[in-house]
């Protein structure tokens, strides 16, 4: 069992990407997500970001604008700040096909990928570091603290695609 696949142990077949509402025309016309990058060079306008200035700009220095972000839950602690900080409005999660991890040049974030320390691994690699068993495992939190805190971390961790994920690989992209 050691040898399976953990993405294929833990049945992952879904990821999942926050974005304001607002944005979701714009993913439609443009036939899906694209990084920060790609958005700047095609030039579109009218965009609600997550992140901040701050946050914009030390993705831009990492080079992590370069991919979308994904998570492996439906929810993500940097949606609940960016809510606060009303960098974005109303949001909706978008359910990606684990399909988007046979792109090339994915990798994997061990947390918010523009933080100072946080590695970044090609998905390969990252098999040995993602807390699968945090991520997909049920146990009693009020029961378990510490199990809670690792949760509460593997869910900061991110999953990066390079430049686009394609329409079709969105399962739940609403229509209007």
């Amino acid at each position: 069992m050691n040898n399976v696949d953990p993405f294929v142990r833990y049945s992952v077949k879904t990821l999942y990407h926050f974005t304001d509402r607002r944005n979701l025309p714009s993913i439609r016309q443009l036939g899906g997500l694209f990084s920060f990058a790609k958005l700047g060079e095609k030039q579109v306008a009218d965009l609600y970001p997550g992140g901040n200035k701050l946050s914009l700009e030390a993705d831009k220095q990492k080079g992590m604008d370069r991919y979308v972000h994904l998570c492996f839950t439906g929810s993500h602690p940097m949606e609940f700040l960016a809510k606060q900080a009303k960098h974005i409005g109303e949001t909706t999660y978008l359910h990606i096909d684990s399909a988007v991890l046979k792109i090339d040049g994915v990798m994997y974030s061990a947390g918010v990928s523009n933080k100072t320390g946080v590695e970044i691994y090609p998905l390969e690699e990252a098999k040995k570091h993602i807390d699968f068993e945090a991520l997909f495992t049920y146990v009693n939190w009020k029961a378990n603290p510490a199990f809670h805190q690792r949760r509460k971390e593997a869910e900061k961790c991110e999953i990066l695609v390079p430049d686009h994920i394609p329409l079709h690989l969105i399962r739940n992209i609403p229509n209007g």
